[in-house]
Protein backbone atom coordinates (compact mmCIF):
# COMPACT_ATOMS: atom_id res chain seq x y z
CA UNK A 1 0.00 0.00 0.00
CA UNK A 2 2.99 2.33 0.41
CA UNK A 3 3.92 4.77 -2.38
CA UNK A 4 0.53 4.18 -4.04
CA UNK A 5 -2.83 5.90 -4.05
CA UNK A 6 -3.53 4.19 -0.72
CA UNK A 7 -1.06 6.60 0.91
CA UNK A 8 -3.58 9.43 0.49
CA UNK A 9 -6.45 7.50 2.06
CA UNK A 10 -5.67 8.12 5.78
CA UNK A 11 -5.61 11.96 5.59
CA UNK A 12 -8.56 12.04 3.20
CA UNK A 13 -10.49 9.74 5.56
CA UNK A 14 -9.74 12.07 8.47
CA UNK A 15 -10.88 15.12 6.52
CA UNK A 16 -14.10 13.40 5.40
CA UNK A 17 -14.88 12.36 8.98
CA UNK A 18 -14.16 15.89 10.24
CA UNK A 19 -16.64 17.37 7.78
CA UNK A 20 -19.36 14.75 8.38
CA UNK A 21 -19.06 14.09 12.13
CA UNK A 22 -17.77 17.54 13.26
CA UNK A 23 -15.46 15.63 15.65
CA UNK A 24 -11.89 16.72 14.95
CA UNK A 25 -10.06 14.59 17.56
CA UNK A 26 -11.87 11.35 16.73
CA UNK A 27 -11.39 11.91 12.99
CA UNK A 28 -7.67 12.53 13.30
CA UNK A 29 -7.23 9.44 15.49
CA UNK A 30 -9.03 7.28 12.91
CA UNK A 31 -6.76 8.60 10.14
CA UNK A 32 -3.64 7.99 12.25
CA UNK A 33 -4.65 4.43 13.10
CA UNK A 34 -5.59 3.62 9.50
CA UNK A 35 -2.33 5.01 8.12
CA UNK A 36 -0.23 3.25 10.75
CA UNK A 37 -1.89 -0.09 9.98
CA UNK A 38 -1.27 0.39 6.25
CA UNK A 39 2.36 1.47 6.77
CA UNK A 40 3.20 -1.50 9.03
CA UNK A 41 1.34 -4.18 7.14
CA UNK A 42 -1.25 -4.50 9.93
CA UNK A 43 1.39 -5.53 12.47
CA UNK A 44 -0.12 -4.49 15.87
CA UNK A 45 3.20 -4.01 17.70
CA UNK A 46 4.78 -2.05 14.86
CA UNK A 47 1.58 -0.01 14.54
CA UNK A 48 1.67 1.06 18.19
CA UNK A 49 5.37 1.86 17.91
CA UNK A 50 4.76 4.05 14.85
CA UNK A 51 1.87 5.91 16.50
CA UNK A 52 3.38 6.42 19.96
CA UNK A 53 7.15 6.66 19.35
CA UNK A 54 7.55 7.97 15.79
CA UNK A 55 4.25 9.84 15.83
CA UNK A 56 2.97 11.34 19.07
CA UNK A 57 6.24 11.48 21.03
CA UNK A 58 8.25 12.80 18.07
CA UNK A 59 5.54 15.35 17.25
CA UNK A 60 5.50 16.71 20.80
CA UNK A 61 9.30 16.99 20.78
CA UNK A 62 9.35 18.70 17.38
CA UNK A 63 6.57 21.12 18.34
CA UNK A 64 7.84 21.87 21.86
CA UNK A 65 9.00 25.36 20.93
CA UNK A 66 5.71 26.02 19.21
CA UNK A 67 3.76 24.85 22.24
CA UNK A 68 5.79 27.18 24.49
CA UNK A 69 4.98 30.05 22.16
CA UNK A 70 1.27 29.22 22.26
CA UNK A 71 1.22 29.06 26.06
CA UNK A 72 3.18 32.31 26.46
CA UNK A 73 1.03 34.07 23.88
CA UNK A 74 -2.13 32.71 25.49
CA UNK A 75 -0.99 34.16 28.81
CA UNK A 76 -0.16 37.47 27.11
CA UNK A 77 -3.60 37.62 25.47
CA UNK A 78 -5.18 37.01 28.90
CA UNK A 79 -3.15 39.89 30.36
CA UNK A 80 -4.14 42.21 27.52
CA UNK A 81 -7.79 41.30 28.09
CA UNK A 82 -7.91 41.92 31.85
CA UNK A 83 -5.78 45.07 31.51
CA UNK A 84 -8.56 46.69 29.53
CA UNK A 85 -6.35 47.32 26.51
CA UNK A 86 -8.63 45.37 24.18
CA UNK A 87 -11.73 47.13 25.54
CA UNK A 88 -10.02 50.51 25.13
CA UNK A 89 -9.12 49.68 21.55
CA UNK A 90 -12.74 48.72 20.96
CA UNK A 91 -13.93 52.06 22.32
CA UNK A 92 -11.35 53.87 20.19
CA UNK A 93 -12.45 51.98 17.08
CA UNK A 94 -16.08 52.98 17.67
CA UNK A 95 -15.04 56.62 17.39
CA UNK A 96 -12.76 56.22 14.36
CA UNK A 97 -14.12 53.21 12.44
CA UNK A 98 -17.85 53.66 11.95
CA UNK A 99 -18.84 50.78 9.68
CA UNK A 100 -18.64 47.02 9.32
CA UNK A 101 -16.81 47.58 6.05
CA UNK A 102 -14.19 49.75 7.77
CA UNK A 103 -13.57 47.17 10.50
CA UNK A 104 -13.10 44.39 7.95
CA UNK A 105 -10.64 46.50 5.97
CA UNK A 106 -8.78 47.30 9.21
CA UNK A 107 -8.53 43.58 10.02
CA UNK A 108 -7.32 42.85 6.50
CA UNK A 109 -4.65 45.57 6.63
CA UNK A 110 -3.46 44.53 10.09
CA UNK A 111 -3.06 40.96 8.84
CA UNK A 112 -0.90 42.20 5.97
CA UNK A 113 1.23 44.42 8.23
CA UNK A 114 2.04 41.54 10.60
CA UNK A 115 3.78 39.43 7.97
CA UNK A 116 6.55 37.78 9.97
CA UNK A 117 4.93 34.45 10.84
CA UNK A 118 1.53 32.84 10.35
CA UNK A 119 1.09 31.58 13.93
CA UNK A 120 2.10 34.98 15.23
CA UNK A 121 -0.30 36.71 12.84
CA UNK A 122 -3.32 34.51 13.57
CA UNK A 123 -3.23 34.88 17.34
CA UNK A 124 -2.14 38.53 17.42
CA UNK A 125 -4.66 39.83 14.88
CA UNK A 126 -7.37 37.72 16.48
CA UNK A 127 -6.72 39.07 19.99
CA UNK A 128 -6.52 42.68 18.76
CA UNK A 129 -9.61 42.65 16.53
CA UNK A 130 -12.06 40.44 18.47
CA UNK A 131 -13.65 43.21 20.51
CA UNK A 132 -13.77 45.51 17.47
CA UNK A 133 -15.50 43.00 15.19
CA UNK A 134 -17.89 41.97 17.96
CA UNK A 135 -19.03 45.56 18.44
CA UNK A 136 -19.74 45.87 14.72
CA UNK A 137 -21.65 42.55 14.73
CA UNK A 138 -19.17 40.85 12.43
CA UNK A 139 -19.22 37.09 12.95
CA UNK A 140 -16.26 35.24 14.40
CA UNK A 141 -16.39 33.09 11.25
CA UNK A 142 -15.70 36.17 9.09
CA UNK A 143 -12.93 37.26 11.47
CA UNK A 144 -11.34 33.80 11.25
CA UNK A 145 -11.50 33.94 7.44
CA UNK A 146 -9.86 37.37 7.30
CA UNK A 147 -7.14 36.16 9.67
CA UNK A 148 -6.52 32.98 7.69
CA UNK A 149 -6.63 34.74 4.32
CA UNK A 150 -3.95 37.21 5.42
CA UNK A 151 -1.74 34.54 6.96
CA UNK A 152 -0.24 32.05 4.51
CA UNK A 153 -1.11 34.05 1.34
CA UNK A 154 0.80 37.05 2.72
CA UNK A 155 3.88 35.23 4.01
CA UNK A 156 4.58 33.37 0.81
CA UNK A 157 5.03 36.64 -1.13
CA UNK A 158 6.83 38.66 1.56
CA UNK A 159 10.66 38.71 1.35
CA UNK A 160 11.02 38.56 5.15
CA UNK A 161 9.09 35.80 6.88
CA UNK A 162 9.54 32.34 8.37
CA UNK A 163 7.83 30.87 5.28
CA UNK A 164 10.40 32.43 2.96
CA UNK A 165 13.10 30.83 5.06
CA UNK A 166 11.48 27.41 4.61
CA UNK A 167 10.98 27.75 0.84
CA UNK A 168 14.43 29.18 0.15
CA UNK A 169 15.97 26.39 2.18
CA UNK A 170 14.38 23.78 -0.09
CA UNK A 171 15.19 25.74 -3.25
CA UNK A 172 18.82 26.24 -2.23
CA UNK A 173 19.31 22.48 -2.35
CA UNK A 174 18.25 22.40 -6.01
CA UNK A 175 20.66 23.04 -8.88
CA UNK A 176 18.79 26.01 -10.39
CA UNK A 177 21.73 28.38 -10.89
CA UNK A 178 20.33 31.09 -8.56
CA UNK A 179 19.81 31.35 -4.81
CA UNK A 180 16.60 30.29 -3.16
CA UNK A 181 15.71 33.87 -2.19
CA UNK A 182 16.22 35.11 -5.78
CA UNK A 183 14.14 32.25 -7.15
CA UNK A 184 11.37 32.97 -4.68
CA UNK A 185 11.33 36.68 -5.55
CA UNK A 186 10.81 35.80 -9.23
CA UNK A 187 7.79 33.64 -8.39
CA UNK A 188 5.88 36.43 -6.60
CA UNK A 189 4.10 37.86 -9.71
CA UNK A 190 2.99 34.32 -10.63
CA UNK A 191 1.66 33.42 -7.18
CA UNK A 192 -1.88 33.92 -8.42
CA UNK A 193 -3.76 32.30 -5.55
CA UNK A 194 -2.20 34.63 -2.97
CA UNK A 195 -2.62 37.75 -5.11
CA UNK A 196 -6.18 36.91 -6.15
CA UNK A 197 -7.10 36.20 -2.52
CA UNK A 198 -6.37 39.86 -1.79
CA UNK A 199 -8.50 40.91 -4.78
CA UNK A 200 -11.27 38.60 -3.56
CA UNK A 201 -11.24 40.03 -0.02
CA UNK A 202 -11.24 43.65 -1.18
CA UNK A 203 -14.11 43.02 -3.62
CA UNK A 204 -16.07 41.00 -1.05
CA UNK A 205 -15.80 43.73 1.60
CA UNK A 206 -16.57 46.50 -0.90
CA UNK A 207 -19.64 44.72 -2.27
CA UNK A 208 -20.79 43.86 1.29
CA UNK A 209 -22.18 40.43 0.59
CA UNK A 210 -21.45 36.83 1.56
CA UNK A 211 -22.45 33.40 0.32
CA UNK A 212 -22.41 29.82 1.50
CA UNK A 213 -22.40 29.11 5.23
CA UNK A 214 -20.59 32.39 5.86
CA UNK A 215 -23.79 34.22 4.93
CA UNK A 216 -25.68 32.38 7.68
CA UNK A 217 -22.95 33.17 10.23
CA UNK A 218 -23.05 36.86 9.31
CA UNK A 219 -26.87 36.95 9.56
CA UNK A 220 -26.72 35.35 13.02
CA UNK A 221 -24.10 37.88 14.13
CA UNK A 222 -26.27 40.79 12.98
CA UNK A 223 -29.20 39.46 15.03
CA UNK A 224 -27.15 39.26 18.22
CA UNK A 225 -27.35 41.96 20.87
CA UNK A 226 -24.75 44.67 20.47
CA UNK A 227 -21.77 44.68 22.78
CA UNK A 228 -22.17 47.87 24.83
CA UNK A 229 -19.34 47.44 27.29
CA UNK A 230 -21.61 46.99 30.36
CA UNK A 231 -19.81 43.77 31.22
CA UNK A 232 -16.45 45.50 31.57
CA UNK A 233 -15.02 45.61 35.09
CA UNK A 234 -13.44 48.70 36.65
CA UNK A 235 -9.94 47.67 35.57
CA UNK A 236 -10.99 47.25 31.96
CA UNK A 237 -12.71 50.64 31.97
CA UNK A 238 -9.43 52.24 33.10
CA UNK A 239 -7.46 50.56 30.32
CA UNK A 240 -5.86 52.59 27.57
CA UNK A 241 -5.16 51.83 23.91
CA UNK A 242 -1.43 51.92 24.69
CA UNK A 243 -1.98 48.90 26.99
CA UNK A 244 -2.72 46.89 23.85
CA UNK A 245 -0.54 48.61 21.27
CA UNK A 246 2.71 48.69 23.26
CA UNK A 247 2.89 44.94 24.10
CA UNK A 248 1.97 44.04 20.49
CA UNK A 249 4.66 46.41 19.19
CA UNK A 250 7.23 44.88 21.57
CA UNK A 251 6.18 41.40 20.41
CA UNK A 252 6.67 42.31 16.74
CA UNK A 253 10.08 43.95 17.28
CA UNK A 254 11.37 41.23 19.60
CA UNK A 255 10.31 38.54 17.12
CA UNK A 256 12.31 40.21 14.34
CA UNK A 257 15.39 40.32 16.56
CA UNK A 258 14.77 36.73 17.71
CA UNK A 259 14.57 35.53 14.09
CA UNK A 260 17.89 37.20 13.29
CA UNK A 261 19.43 35.71 16.44
CA UNK A 262 18.15 32.22 15.66
CA UNK A 263 19.64 32.53 12.15
CA UNK A 264 23.11 33.47 13.45
CA UNK A 265 23.06 37.19 12.58
CA UNK A 266 24.69 38.10 15.90
CA UNK A 267 27.24 35.30 15.77
CA UNK A 268 27.57 31.62 16.62
CA UNK A 269 24.84 29.92 18.65
CA UNK A 270 24.22 26.38 19.88
CA UNK A 271 22.37 25.50 16.65
CA UNK A 272 24.07 27.57 13.93
CA UNK A 273 27.65 28.64 13.19
CA UNK A 274 29.01 32.14 12.65
CA UNK A 275 28.90 32.00 8.83
CA UNK A 276 25.74 34.17 8.79
CA UNK A 277 27.09 36.83 11.13
CA UNK A 278 26.04 40.30 9.96
CA UNK A 279 24.16 38.93 6.93
CA UNK A 280 20.39 39.60 7.21
CA UNK A 281 19.35 37.55 4.17
CA UNK A 282 21.47 34.54 5.14
CA UNK A 283 20.27 34.74 8.75
CA UNK A 284 16.62 34.80 7.73
CA UNK A 285 17.26 31.89 5.38
CA UNK A 286 18.74 29.83 8.21
CA UNK A 287 16.44 30.94 11.03
CA UNK A 288 14.19 28.66 13.04
CA UNK A 289 10.80 30.19 13.82
CA UNK A 290 10.18 27.55 16.51
CA UNK A 291 13.13 29.03 18.43
CA UNK A 292 12.35 32.68 17.70
CA UNK A 293 8.63 32.50 18.55
CA UNK A 294 8.93 31.33 22.21
CA UNK A 295 11.86 33.71 22.76
CA UNK A 296 9.89 36.73 21.57
CA UNK A 297 6.66 35.75 23.35
CA UNK A 298 8.44 35.08 26.67
CA UNK A 299 10.30 38.41 26.48
CA UNK A 300 7.03 40.24 25.71
CA UNK A 301 5.23 38.43 28.54
CA UNK A 302 7.92 39.52 31.03
CA UNK A 303 7.88 43.06 29.65
CA UNK A 304 4.07 43.21 29.92
CA UNK A 305 4.11 42.03 33.54
CA UNK A 306 6.60 44.77 34.43
CA UNK A 307 4.66 47.37 32.44
CA UNK A 308 1.27 46.52 33.97
CA UNK A 309 2.83 46.44 37.45
CA UNK A 310 4.17 49.95 36.88
CA UNK A 311 0.75 51.03 35.59
CA UNK A 312 -0.88 49.33 38.62
CA UNK A 313 -3.63 47.94 36.41
CA UNK A 314 -3.06 44.24 37.18
CA UNK A 315 -2.15 42.79 40.58
CA UNK A 316 0.36 40.01 41.23
CA UNK A 317 -2.27 37.28 41.66
CA UNK A 318 -3.84 38.05 38.28
CA UNK A 319 -0.42 37.95 36.63
CA UNK A 320 0.40 34.61 38.28
CA UNK A 321 -2.91 33.18 37.06
CA UNK A 322 -2.33 34.34 33.47
CA UNK A 323 0.01 31.44 32.62
CA UNK A 324 -2.33 28.55 33.58
CA UNK A 325 -5.31 30.40 32.08
CA UNK A 326 -3.39 30.96 28.85
CA UNK A 327 -2.50 27.27 28.78
CA UNK A 328 -6.14 26.26 29.34
CA UNK A 329 -7.34 28.35 26.41
CA UNK A 330 -4.75 26.94 24.04
CA UNK A 331 -5.09 23.21 24.95
CA UNK A 332 -7.50 22.37 22.06
CA UNK A 333 -5.09 23.89 19.53
CA UNK A 334 -2.15 21.96 21.02
CA UNK A 335 -4.08 18.67 20.81
CA UNK A 336 -5.08 19.27 17.19
CA UNK A 337 -1.54 20.27 16.20
CA UNK A 338 -0.09 17.16 17.86
CA UNK A 339 -2.55 14.81 16.18
CA UNK A 340 -2.13 16.56 12.81
CA UNK A 341 1.66 16.26 13.03
CA UNK A 342 1.31 12.56 13.87
CA UNK A 343 -0.94 12.03 10.85
CA UNK A 344 1.66 13.76 8.67
CA UNK A 345 4.35 11.42 10.03
CA UNK A 346 2.22 8.37 9.22
CA UNK A 347 1.50 9.71 5.72
CA UNK A 348 5.19 10.27 5.12
CA UNK A 349 5.97 6.70 6.17
CA UNK A 350 3.43 5.49 3.61
CA UNK A 351 5.47 7.08 0.80
CA UNK A 352 3.17 9.91 -0.29
CA UNK A 353 6.14 11.83 -1.70
CA UNK A 354 7.19 8.94 -3.94
CA UNK A 355 3.63 8.45 -5.19
CA UNK A 356 3.19 12.13 -6.11
CA UNK A 357 6.61 12.19 -7.79
CA UNK A 358 5.68 9.25 -10.00
CA UNK A 359 2.39 10.91 -11.04
CA UNK A 360 4.12 14.16 -11.98
CA UNK A 361 6.84 12.36 -13.93
CA UNK A 362 4.25 10.47 -15.99
CA UNK A 363 2.28 13.64 -16.75
CA UNK A 364 5.25 15.83 -17.74
CA UNK A 365 5.48 14.53 -21.29
CA UNK A 366 1.91 14.75 -22.52
CA UNK A 367 0.79 17.83 -20.56
CA UNK A 368 3.86 20.04 -20.84
CA UNK A 369 2.05 23.30 -21.67
CA UNK A 370 -0.65 22.58 -19.10
CA UNK A 371 1.78 21.28 -16.51
CA UNK A 372 1.84 24.49 -14.46
CA UNK A 373 -1.94 24.18 -13.95
CA UNK A 374 -1.51 20.47 -13.17
CA UNK A 375 1.19 21.30 -10.60
CA UNK A 376 -1.17 23.78 -8.96
CA UNK A 377 -3.94 21.16 -8.66
CA UNK A 378 -1.58 18.46 -7.36
CA UNK A 379 -0.11 20.91 -4.84
CA UNK A 380 -3.59 21.91 -3.63
CA UNK A 381 -4.60 18.28 -3.20
CA UNK A 382 -1.39 17.29 -1.45
CA UNK A 383 -1.46 20.21 0.99
CA UNK A 384 -5.18 19.68 1.64
CA UNK A 385 -4.70 15.98 2.34
CA UNK A 386 -1.58 16.30 4.48
CA UNK A 387 -2.32 19.66 6.09
CA UNK A 388 1.19 20.96 5.51
CA UNK A 389 2.27 23.53 2.95
CA UNK A 390 5.92 23.26 4.02
CA UNK A 391 5.86 19.51 3.43
CA UNK A 392 4.28 20.13 0.02
CA UNK A 393 7.13 22.52 -0.84
CA UNK A 394 9.66 19.85 0.08
CA UNK A 395 7.91 17.20 -2.05
CA UNK A 396 7.03 19.15 -5.19
CA UNK A 397 9.78 21.76 -5.66
CA UNK A 398 12.38 19.07 -6.52
CA UNK A 399 9.88 17.57 -8.97
CA UNK A 400 9.30 20.93 -10.68
CA UNK A 401 13.04 21.58 -10.93
CA UNK A 402 13.55 18.15 -12.48
CA UNK A 403 10.78 18.69 -15.07
CA UNK A 404 11.65 22.18 -16.35
CA UNK A 405 15.04 23.45 -17.62
CA UNK A 406 16.88 25.94 -15.40
CA UNK A 407 16.71 28.71 -17.99
CA UNK A 408 13.01 28.18 -18.71
CA UNK A 409 10.37 30.71 -17.64
CA UNK A 410 8.14 27.70 -17.00
CA UNK A 411 10.45 26.79 -14.10
CA UNK A 412 9.52 30.03 -12.34
CA UNK A 413 5.81 29.58 -13.15
CA UNK A 414 5.92 25.94 -12.07
CA UNK A 415 7.49 26.73 -8.70
CA UNK A 416 5.01 29.59 -8.24
CA UNK A 417 2.16 27.15 -8.99
CA UNK A 418 3.60 24.74 -6.43
CA UNK A 419 3.80 27.46 -3.76
CA UNK A 420 0.34 28.87 -4.57
CA UNK A 421 -1.24 25.42 -4.54
CA UNK A 422 0.39 24.58 -1.21
CA UNK A 423 -0.95 27.80 0.30
CA UNK A 424 -4.43 27.08 -1.10
CA UNK A 425 -4.48 23.51 0.22
CA UNK A 426 -3.21 24.71 3.58
CA UNK A 427 -5.91 27.38 3.56
CA UNK A 428 -8.68 24.79 2.96
CA UNK A 429 -7.51 21.86 5.08
CA UNK A 430 -9.12 21.25 8.48
CA UNK A 431 -5.91 19.57 9.67
CA UNK A 432 -3.66 22.50 8.69
CA UNK A 433 -1.86 24.17 11.59
CA UNK A 434 -2.54 27.64 10.13
CA UNK A 435 -6.26 26.88 9.92
CA UNK A 436 -6.16 25.68 13.52
CA UNK A 437 -4.41 28.88 14.61
CA UNK A 438 -6.94 31.06 12.77
CA UNK A 439 -9.74 29.30 14.66
CA UNK A 440 -7.88 29.83 17.93
CA UNK A 441 -7.20 33.49 17.12
CA UNK A 442 -10.87 34.20 16.44
CA UNK A 443 -11.98 31.88 19.28
CA UNK A 444 -14.40 30.04 17.06
CA UNK A 445 -15.28 26.38 16.66
CA UNK A 446 -12.69 24.93 14.30
CA UNK A 447 -15.17 23.05 12.11
CA UNK A 448 -17.33 26.15 11.68
CA UNK A 449 -14.28 28.06 10.47
CA UNK A 450 -13.43 25.33 7.95
CA UNK A 451 -16.99 25.08 6.61
CA UNK A 452 -17.46 28.83 6.21
CA UNK A 453 -14.04 29.43 4.68
CA UNK A 454 -13.96 26.52 2.21
CA UNK A 455 -16.34 27.98 -0.44
CA UNK A 456 -14.33 31.22 -0.54
CA UNK A 457 -10.98 29.45 -0.86
CA UNK A 458 -12.28 27.09 -3.57
CA UNK A 459 -13.67 30.02 -5.58
CA UNK A 460 -10.25 31.67 -5.72
CA UNK A 461 -8.60 28.30 -6.40
CA UNK A 462 -10.80 27.66 -9.47
CA UNK A 463 -9.95 31.09 -10.88
CA UNK A 464 -6.25 30.54 -10.13
CA UNK A 465 -6.34 27.29 -12.09
CA UNK A 466 -7.50 29.23 -15.16
CA UNK A 467 -4.71 31.79 -14.73
CA UNK A 468 -2.08 29.02 -14.64
CA UNK A 469 -3.42 27.63 -17.91
CA UNK A 470 -3.04 31.09 -19.44
CA UNK A 471 0.42 31.55 -17.92
CA UNK A 472 1.56 28.16 -19.23
CA UNK A 473 0.92 29.29 -22.81
CA UNK A 474 1.62 33.05 -22.60
CA UNK A 475 4.43 33.15 -20.00
CA UNK A 476 3.00 36.59 -19.15
CA UNK A 477 2.06 37.29 -15.54
CA UNK A 478 0.44 40.66 -16.29
CA UNK A 479 -2.06 39.11 -18.72
CA UNK A 480 -2.75 36.15 -16.45
CA UNK A 481 -3.25 38.28 -13.34
CA UNK A 482 -5.46 40.76 -15.22
CA UNK A 483 -7.71 37.92 -16.44
CA UNK A 484 -7.79 36.47 -12.92
CA UNK A 485 -8.75 39.81 -11.40
CA UNK A 486 -11.58 40.29 -13.90
CA UNK A 487 -12.83 36.74 -13.31
CA UNK A 488 -12.73 37.22 -9.53
CA UNK A 489 -14.82 40.38 -9.57
CA UNK A 490 -17.19 38.99 -12.22
CA UNK A 491 -17.70 35.79 -10.22
CA UNK A 492 -18.66 37.75 -7.11
CA UNK A 493 -21.10 39.88 -9.09
CA UNK A 494 -22.63 36.72 -10.54
CA UNK A 495 -22.94 35.05 -7.13
CA UNK A 496 -24.51 38.17 -5.63
CA UNK A 497 -27.09 38.43 -8.42
CA UNK A 498 -27.92 34.73 -8.12
CA UNK A 499 -28.40 35.18 -4.39
CA UNK A 500 -30.75 38.11 -4.94
CA UNK A 501 -32.84 36.10 -7.42
CA UNK A 502 -33.18 33.24 -4.96
CA UNK A 503 -34.22 35.69 -2.24
CA UNK A 504 -37.08 36.87 -4.46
Amino acid sequence: MCATGWSLLPPLLSIALVLFTKEIYFSLCVGILTGALFATGFNPIATMNLIVVDGLSASVAALAGNFCFLVFLGALIHLLTISGGGAAFGRWSEKHIHSRRGVQFATFLLGILIFIDDYFNCLTVGSVMQSVTDRQKISRAKLAYLIDATAAPVYIIMPISSWVAAVSGVANDMNTGISGIQLLMKTIPYNFYSLLTFVFIIALITMQFDYGKMKLSEMNALLQKSADGKDENSTQKNGKVIDLVLPVFVLVVSFVFAMLYAGGFYGKTAWVGDENSGNIIASLGATDAFIALPMASLFTLIFSCIYFSARKTINFKEMANSLPKGFTVIIPSILILTLSATLKTVTTDMGTAEFVHSIMADASGSLYKLLTAVIFVVSVGLAFATGTSWGTFAILIPVVVAVFPNDSSLLIIGIAACLAGAVCGDHCSPISDTTVMASAGAEIDHIEHVETQLPYALTVAAISFVTYIIAGFSHNWVLSLAVGTILTVATLFLLRNLGRKKAK
